[in-house]
């Protein structure tokens, strides 16, 4: 698949990139792309919630109230579960929430996200650039240019670059990454895929590895 190169200024560069069809032409998996995002999401949990069980409260020693005469049931502590200010049942602690998954089948999810953008022409190629000094008011006039200042926005860089981090930053459904560090759901949770031309080649490169 060929696809144009854009300039900053919205207009054709005259150039192509082609979009290799093991990567954007697959027929996609949901089931794949479903456990990448489960896994995705699962993995930003930080499992730091926590309750204080009966042993974990403070007081109780001292028996409330007699053993019997007193019509009530018996009570060791005023620390159970079923007086005011007493532990919790089952309640959560912390623990991990990782979910692991098959190098296979992350890949496989990765390729059948960028095949459904492929697919529904949702993946735009400009030019490389960057800016001399971080301006927001610059990348929202490329955004504006090429006509998607709109839509929620994926953009693809081959490397980290300053300058172009905090040019972007500011701006709303804009999300900027290494080509090589787009995850499933980053890449499905966006409307449009923007990519640099070198960025094409980085992440294409990222599945031969």
């Amino acid at each position: 698949m060929k696809i144009d190169v854009m300039k900053k200024d919205g207009s054709k560069s005259g150039e192509t990139v082609t979009l290799v069809p093991e990567i954007f032409e697959i027929a996609p998996n949901d089931h794949a792309i479903y456990l990448a995002v489960r896994s995705y999401m699962a993995n930003q949990r930080q499992g730091t919630h926590q309750t204080k069980e009966r042993s974990d409260v403070r007081g109780g020693g001292k028996k409330p109230f007699a053993q019997k005469k007193t019509g009530r049931a018996r009570q060791g502590t005023s620390r159970s579960p079923l007086h005011v200010g007493g532990g919790t049942v089952f309640g959560p602690h912390p623990h991990d929430y990782v979910v692991k998954l098959p190098s296979k089948v992350k890949v496989l999810a990765r390729k059948s996200a960028l095949s459904y953008k492929a697919k529904d022409s949702k993946i735009v190629v400009v030019e490389d650039f960057t800016f001399d000094a971080p301006k927001t008011k610059e990348m929202k006039s490329v955004l504006d240019a090429l006509e998607l200042s709109s839509k929620k926005i994926l953009f693809l860089v081959p490397k980290a670059d300053r300058n172009f981090l905090l040019s972007s930053r500011n701006i709303q459904k804009l999300n900027v990454l290494e080509a090589a560090k787009a995850s499933t759901y980053e890449i499905m949770d966006s409307a449009v895929l923007v990519m640099q031309k070198s960025a094409v080649e980085a992440l294409q490169k990222t599945f031969s590895n």
